[in-house]
């Protein structure tokens, strides 16, 4: 019996979006952005990555951009193609929610660029869930700059800091000793139901250490309390046929647990190590849903290239050693949730379309396909009725 297995390589994008020049990074037009591409042109020498560019990595970025990727041109021995997101968003859940099925059927609320950037009432909100006489912050901010801004005030007051992004997202940095981890994922689940009404995605708790002697760091206890999807999506497709489904780093935040059946957790190490225990003992008829979130964390909100060059050939080795467990009636899809390329002005993703990697059902050219075909497709390799509006690519 089939198994599938759904793995979002977090913002590995592949450029030409048709829609870019609708998106914007620091006032500047996300077109001409490519992740992958990019990088490649980037460092000396390109990339790297056999075992992603013989799945058809180098034949997918000309397919969605007609770019070259100094390093990519392999033959493809996998499936490939690209997909283009249909909803009005490039953040982690819509990607996500679409990849699954379900376009999002409205405009995200994002908070302006200026400082204050709350309205007074969601600080309020916050205030008394939080029990602090105030709060920090109240801007668009890196997560790592602000901490280091206003850590030890923060420590001093024990106000939470609350910023945002250019994403719909609402975040809430406190100290895990000082403020309380557990005080501090009570207040983002008391307040979410207030941003969630507002239409904003998420709001993420962001737990940090240290002092300000030696430095703060962000620990590995993050939580997203995101809105739930506006229907079924594949998740829910698969237990509504009787199949498992199993989640692999922050898929059972982003589908706020709907359609999951278990989940883990941890740095991209030990998802990758979930994701080879998933393939030696995931029932028949289950989906094993995943999600590396370091190429999108780490190095392309912080604009690293040398950084996501690394991650992207350590997941190519690693991902390699994989493959050869996958067993009979096993599908292995690759594929973004949206781009983030290190190279573009910014700090926030970038609006490209992402590449379609398949494992397991020989060679073949995918095409240019929507995000939602992916969740039809995956459901037809199960063999469970699509309930969106994708189609299946699967011959």
């Amino acid at each position: 019996m089939a198994r599938a297995f759904l793995v979002v390589m977090d913002s590995v994008g592949i450029g030409g979006a048709p829609d870019a020049g609708a998106f914007f990074n620091g006032g500047i037009p996300d077109t001409g952005a490519n992740t992958v591409a990019n990088i490649a042109k980037a460092r000396p020498g390109g990339l790297h990555l056999p075992v992603l560019d013989a799945l058809g990595l180098g034949a997918a970025i000309r397919l969605a951009s007609g770019e070259d990727a100094p390093g990519l041109g392999s033959l493809p021995t996998g499936g490939w193609g690209c997909a283009t997101e249909q909803s009005p968003g490039k953040d982690t859940p819509t990607g996500h929610w679409e990849l699954a099925g379900v376009p999002v059927p409205w405009e995200w609320h994002h908070f302006p660029d200026c400082v204050p950037a709350f309205p007074p009432d969601v600080l309020a909100a916050v205030q008394e869930a939080s029990g602090a006489g105030g709060t920090l912050g109240n801007c668009h901010a890196s997560g790592t700059d602000i901490i280091a801004r206003l850590g030890a005030e923060h420590m001093r007051s024990g106000w939470p800091i609350c910023y945002t992004s250019g994403d719909s997202v609402f975040q809430i940095a406190a100290h895990e000793d000082s403020f309380g981890l557990e005080r501090l994922l009570e207040t983002c689940r008391r307040v979410a139901p207030v941003l969630h009404g507002m239409r904003v995605g998420r709001v993420i708790a962001r737990p940090f250490l240290g002092d300000s002697a030696g430095g703060f760091i962000r620990t590995a206890h993050r939580r997203d309390y995101a809105m739930p999807p506006p229907a079924q999506t594949l998740c829910d497709w698969v237990q509504g046929a009787g199949g498992k489904v199993h989640a692999i780093g922050k898929i059972g935040d982003i589908f706020s647990m709907q359609g999951i059946d278990d989940v883990v957790k941890g740095d991209d190490r030990e998802l990758m190590r979930h994701l080879e225990r998933a393939i030696d003992n995931a029932e028949p008829g289950s989906l094993t849903f995943a999600n590396f979130v370091e190429f999108d964390s780490l190095y392309g909100h912080r604009r690293d290239v040398e950084g996501y060059a690394r991650a992207l050939e350590w997941f190519d080795r690693e991902i390699g050693k994989l493959l050869k467990r996958l067993g009979a009636g096993d599908m292995l899809l690759l594929c973004a949730d949206h781009g983030n390329d290190p190279t573009w002005p910014g700090s926030d993703h970038t609006r490209e379309r992402v590449p379609l990697l398949i494992a397991g059902l020989g060679a073949g050219r995918i095409g240019q396909v929507a995000f939602a075909d992916v969740g039809a497709s995956v459901a037809a390799h199960l063999g469970v009725p699509s309930q969106g509006p994708g189609r299946s690519f699967l011959p």
